[in-house]
């Protein structure tokens, strides 16, 4: 069945363009580069895999909870139009907000691939592109995982939220090389580790368990790139250009700060959409949500030189600080996502191992 067939809402066209023109950089120097961007390409090289064989698609998804993923993680679990609902409504909610979240991850990836296409053209260092190259095969694999995950598991799927969409749009027009990175590397890969980190410990599902730490394992590595570039980068820019990306932060963090609302989906679910976005809004569970999803990203930003006062007043009033630390030690986060995938691969050979025994 074709995409369009699945969505939940209408889609207007197949195809979303947006007008950009990228300065290509063509570069002579192949001997000398960022070591550290070298070993990162190395890196990313030797951990290539195929969403075809590592992960096991024979698996099914929970016909009631598609991820079995605690029901608090509904954004308007306790409100009355929760209580009001019937099993079976609750079923269908369930459903389609796990798939809802699984198409913006999807279509978030889309993002990150042509992003990644761009900083091949763009980043003026061979190293940099050599890396760049082994993200563009990493994008495409979690686009087809998603895409599957969605289209032969889920079988519905969302068209991407607005505040996703104007946040890419952003980051696909602009000139810049290192905006490119600071948008998804930083900001988007960011937040994302973060929400998959959600699923890939709460879900109880081994399929969509996989599927996120596995994901998790390769974004891992696209924070690194950005973050080595990066920091090596803005310590040389000039206050006016470090003006301009403190404003692009600021700006990019509230189109992520409003990503998760889920804004389109309440109608298709007949459930009142005023109603439940008043209550996701003012909820303790949105709150918390997204204090943890900037967990991952305001070390980062430390980590690159834009934890400025601006930006630290900025995520004060966004009310996104309270579970930040912009001391934590984000390389061993980054180490932890590497470590739990391989538990899932060592997981997954022991089962086979026992079956193949029998």
């Amino acid at each position: 069945m074709a995409s369009v067939h699945r969505y939940q809402l209408p889609v207007e066209q197949t195809e979303w363009q947006v007008n950009a023109e990228n300065e290509v950089s063509f570069v002579w120097e192949y001997e000398d580069g960022s070591d550290s961007l070298l070993k990162l390409y190395d890196k990313g090289k030797k951990q290539q895999w195929d969403a075809a064989e590592r992960i096991d698609w024979s698996l099914d998804l929970d016909p009631e909870n598609p991820m079995m993923m605690p029901d608090e993680m509904i954004r308007i679990y306790g409100s009355p139009m929760w209580d009001k609902m019937t099993d079976k409504e609750k079923v269908k909610l369930r459903h389609h907000s796990q798939a809802w979240q699984i198409s913006q991850f999807l279509h978030g990836e889309q993002g990150a691939l042509i992003c990644t296409a761009k900083i091949v053209e763009q980043v003026p260092e061979i190293n940099a592109k050599f890396y760049a190259a082994t993200q563009v095969m990493d994008e495409a694999r979690h686009v087809e995982a998603y895409s599957r995950l969605l289209h032969d598991k889920f079988e519905l799927a969302y068209p991407i939220t607005p505040p996703l969409q104007a946040l890419l749009e952003d980051i696909i027009q602009d000139k810049r090389w290192d905006f490119t990175y600071l948008g998804m590397q930083v900001l988007i890969e960011g937040l994302a580790l973060a929400a998959f980190h959600a699923i890939r410990d709460m879900s109880k599902n081994p399929l969509a368990g996989a599927v996120n730490a596995y994901v998790m394992q390769d974004e891992a590595r696209h924070v690194a790139f950005g973050r080595l570039a990066l920091r090596e980068y803005y310590p040389n820019i000039t206050e006016a250009e470090r003006a301009e990306r403190e404003d692009f932060v600021i700006e990019a963090s509230l189109h992520m700060r409003d990503r998760f609302t889920a804004a389109e989906m309440w109608e298709a679910v007949d459930l009142p959409a005023k109603e439940c976005m008043e209550w996701v809004e003012k909820s303790e569970s949105m709150r918390l949500f997204r204090s943890r999803l900037f967990s991952r990203i305001v070390p980062i930003i430390r980590d690159i030189g834009l934890w400025t006062p601006k930006v630290r007043d900025a995520f004060l009033k966004m009310g996104v600080l309270e579970f930040t630390d912009p001391n934590a030690d984000i390389e061993a986060l980054l180490e932890h996502d590497n470590q739990v995938a391989e538990e899932f691969d060592a997981k997954m050979r022991i089962e086979e191992t026992i079956a193949a025994a029998e």
